[in-house]
């Protein structure tokens, strides 16, 4: 062998073992840093690992007490029941009456302008009639009616008195174009209307709306109520009144 072919040969040999070096370099490097990576990842895990067990045994050693405190608490929660709605304010009933009981007392102002009460008969009987409104078609025969028999009412030693909401200026001009005797009392408070269960829900013409309920009351003597007529209707009514009142 040449010289000169030697010499190249040399080199080859020297190259080769410079480059299984360098790849045995990089190869140790990649192991090496795999083997890094495997540890800190097994650290990780093994970190994580401890954190979940050390939670487990917390939980594990919570006294029994504790834990049945937040069970029945989780268990009123869920089994509490729905809240209610608040029941609505019940509606004041209005006074009523009853045959037999004491009429309740009323203290009113008639045309003219005097105070009328329910002592001021005491030891005579009484007839109220309640009208819905002063000067109206039904209102005015029947007031006509009572006028007509004012004095068989007190040859029965019985008072009449008409009562409606309207104010005294509309009782007296009721009173004058129909030349009516019997005393007529304002109520416009409506506080006797609503003693005497004669104030409620009426209906017309498919409306309903609120007032006087047509009713008389006969009391006897001793101030209680004799009698009660309720949804009067107005033809013959006064003399049934009469007719009564002879008896009470």
């Amino acid at each position: 062998m040449s010289k000169k072919t030697r010499k190249k040969s040399s080199k080859s040999s020297r190259a080769a073992a410079s480059g299984k070096t360098k790849t045995a370099k990089r190869v140790a490097t990649r192991a090496a840093a795999s083997s890094a990576a495997g540890k800190s990842g097994g650290k990780t895990t093994a970190k994580r690992g401890a954190t979940q067990a050390a939670a487990t045994k917390r939980i594990s050693a919570a006294s029994p007490s504790k834990r049945a405190s937040a069970k029945t608490a989780s268990d009123k929660k869920s089994a509490a029941p729905a809240t209610k709605s608040k029941p609505a304010t019940p509606v004041r009933k209005m006074g009523t009456l009853t045959e037999g009981k004491p009429a309740p007392a009323f203290s009113l102002l008639r045309d003219g302008g005097q105070l009328v009460s329910l002592a001021t008969y005491t030891g005579r009987k009484l007839v109220i009639f309640f009208y819905p409104r002063a000067d109206t078609p039904g209102c005015t025969l029947e007031a006509v009616a009572f006028s007509r028999l004012a004095n068989a009412f007190a040859a029965a030693q019985t008072a009449v008195l008409g009562v409606s909401a309207d104010p005294l200026t509309a009782q007296e001009a009721f009173r004058d174009k129909h030349e009516l005797t019997v005393p007529l009392l304002s109520d416009e408070t409506l506080g006797m209307l609503k003693a005497y269960g004669v104030w409620g829900e009426k209906s017309m013409y498919g409306k309903t709306f609120m007032g006087i309920i047509r009713t008389t009351v006969l009391i006897d003597a001793g101030g209680k109520v004799a009698k009660i007529w309720r949804n009067v209707r107005v033809d013959g009514h006064a003399d049934e009144v009469l007719a009564a009142a002879r008896v009470a």
